[in-house]
């Protein structure tokens, strides 16, 4: 097994898991099998129980295990799956070693951090490394490790020691060290600065780790003489120093790095250069250039709770962006704070006209999954608005539950309709809580991980975008259900729940068969979404708001066959302001196309 390391110097947020994507993507393209692990330093056992607005959103694996957003990131780059034991924590580590120490394995010695925190830390790499995630048999040939956070940081030294050990355990040529920091450009001289850079690589050669190659952040190329002195005074080859400069979207990075010939940098150091072949990335950039040259716009209104920080929702963002180049259209993303549709924020007027604005502007509306009642009511209205003109609508998770509820308050009558999350007390819960779900405790307790979907309506959309599938094998993350005692009630009015679990009594799909596009899902298909292989169902509401969705339900949503001949708008899509403020891309250190931007490994519109 060979390993890479990945760590990140000077500031936080460069782009590491970007860049540990893409170094697989260039691997799995010169033949190699790869897998991925991420360290996240911190007390956490895992990403369950942390606000997005706090890290991120929290991406679900097949397993359930609930982790940090960059193995979402993983997933999609090199079309793998993951399991919770890819993510490592300092809680995770802890953890396994109080529960050696209570059974007694150490035999009464004293556990320390060295040895016995950073010998669990290199046995747990190992374990994972071999453990297939490609569909494949036997273990990958490199392993691909982004420690996170930055160098010097208190957390991090004990995962820094256990790689100073165990760059020496496995030997010469197994192991090399990317490290990936800020080569900035002031305005004022209008030259790149090293100095950032060197002092990041003495702290970490300080800490036993000498990088086998340097990855440079910066808004522009370096050229040679910035090289040679980071060369002089790094102690790295000036042929293993790459530079990763703005670029108009990530997918652009892997290419980036291949026209540098880092693959060739990192095959010598892993002595892999005789069993790996060329590169072949012809896929790849050409999805990577049609990206690049889309110009029609489709406009997406996302109506959340947590606009203020777009990576909350990164896999939903990231799922429509495929969706949205295998249509041939630009992803324009418009953020509506749910908050600012409702009546309360009449009170705030410039506020309140432009969200509505925003949702009658736009082509589609999706409100993605959340929890906790702020918003609700923004989010019900937003779904009335769908529903009584046409408008394609996609709910996922708790935006199918808040689209259910608007049913049965606007066409059964039951005003009072609500969520058992939002009014315990209603007369009309429409939402309960599942009875197998802890009321005590948070974490990893939810209905959690990939689930099977049995579609008992055969002649739906939904089915057809799956390639008329009996069933499909979706991941999930909810503590609320649809209560089954009012499916007749609901059905009896025109909503159909073409989609249920294994059991028939747990709603997982919901349409209104009078509408052009609208459907509820309780599952969350953004998670399985990847470049080329859009998820069917982000497929159809991209179809949908251009026009294209006979389309893709003829082709039973084969994204290849969806693309349009000439890329002419069919007259739905409508060019407007790309941003309602609530982004950060002035912040962004990688930016993507027209208006989208990456920071790290989020998309800011």
């Amino acid at each position: 097994m060979k390993y890479i390391l990945v760590t990140g110097g000077v500031v936080s947020g460069l782009g590491k898991g970007v860049t540990a994507s893409s170094i697989g993507v260039l691997l799995k393209a010169c033949g190699l099998r790869v897998t991925s692990i991420k360290i996240d330093p911190y007390l956490n056992t895992d990403a369950g129980t942390m606000s997005p607005f706090e890290h991120g959103e929290v991406f679900v694996l097949d397993d359930g295990g609930e982790v940090d957003l960059d193995l979402g990131n993983y997933e999609r780059f090199l079309d793998v799956k993951l399991t919770r034991d890819n993510n490592i924590t300092t809680g995770k580590i802890y953890q396994f070693v109080i529960d050696k120490e209570r059974r007694g394995d150490y035999l009464g010695k004293t556990v320390q951090v060295v040895p016995h925190i950073t010998d669990a830390i290199q046995e747990w790499i190992e374990r994972v490394a071999i453990v297939p995630v490609d569909g494949k048999e036997g273990a990958a040939d490199v392993c691909v490790i982004e420690l996170g956070g930055t160098i010097g940081d208190i957390e991090s030294m004990p995962f820094i020691e256990a790689f100073s050990q165990f760059s020496c355990r496995v030997g010469f040529g197994n192991f090399c060290l990317i490290h990936v920091s800020l080569v900035p450009v002031l305005n004022v001289v209008g030259e790149p600065k090293t100095k950032p850079t060197q002092h990041s690589v003495r702290g970490l050669r300080g800490l036993g780790l000498t990088p086998n190659i340097l990855a440079c952040r910066s808004t522009k190329a370096l050229d040679e003489n910035v090289k040679m002195k980071l060369s002089q005074f790094c102690h790295v080859p000036v042929e293993h120093i790459f530079t990763l400069y703005d670029v108009s979207n990530i997918w652009h990075i892997p290419l980036l790095l291949r026209d540098q010939k880092a693959h060739e940098a990192i095959l010598r150091d892993l002595n892999l250069l005789d069993v790996a072949r060329k590169p072949d990335l012809v896929e790849w950039t050409s999805r990577t250039e049609l990206c690049d040259t889309l110009h029609v716009p489709v406009r997406i209104a996302m109506v959340g709770k947590y606009t203020g920080l777009s990576d909350s929702y990164l896999s939903v963002l990231k799922a429509l962006l495929h969706a949205s180049v295998s249509c041939n259209r630009k992803l324009v993303v418009d953020w509506v704070p749910a908050g600012d549709l409702e009546e309360a924020a009449k009170d705030r007027p410039d506020a309140y006209t432009t969200a509505w604005s925003f949702l009658k502007g736009a082509d589609a509306i999706l409100v993605p999954g959340g929890f906790g009642d702020r918003g609700v009511e923004g989010k019900i209205l937003a779904a009335k608005y769908a529903r009584e003109n046409k408008m394609p609508f996609l709910g996922i998770c708790l935006g199918m539950q808040i689209a259910v509820i608007e049913f049965a308050r606007s066409l059964l009558g039951l005003k009072d309709a609500n969520s058992e999350e939002f009014d315990p007390e209603t007369s009309n819960p429409c939402v309960i809580f599942m009875p197998e779900v802890s009321k005590t405790r948070m974490g990893a307790t939810m209905r959690l991980g990939s689930r099977r979907t049995y579609f008992n309506i055969t002649d739906c959309k939904s089915a057809k975008l799956y390639g008329n599938a009996k069933f499909v094998d979706e991941r999930h993350r909810h503590r609320y259900e649809v209560n089954p005692q009012m499916i007749s009630q609901l059905e009896n009015a025109g909503l159909s729940f073409v989609g249920r679990d294994e059991s028939g009594s747990r709603m997982e799909i919901v349409e209104l068969s009078s509408h052009p596009y609208f459907i509820g899902v309780q599952f969350h298909p953004e998670f399985k979404s990847r470049p080329g292989k859009p998820s069917p169902l982000f497929l159809g509401l991209i179809a949908a708001a251009c026009g294209q969705l006979n389309k893709a339900l003829e082709n039973y949503g084969h994204p290849g066959k969806l693309l349009l001949n000439n890329g002419m708008s069919n007259g739905q899509s409508r060019v407007g302001i790309h941003q309602n403020g609530n982004g950060n891309a002035n912040k962004s250190p990688y930016k993507l196309f027209n208006g989208i931007y990456s920071k790290g490994n989020g998309i800011h519109v």
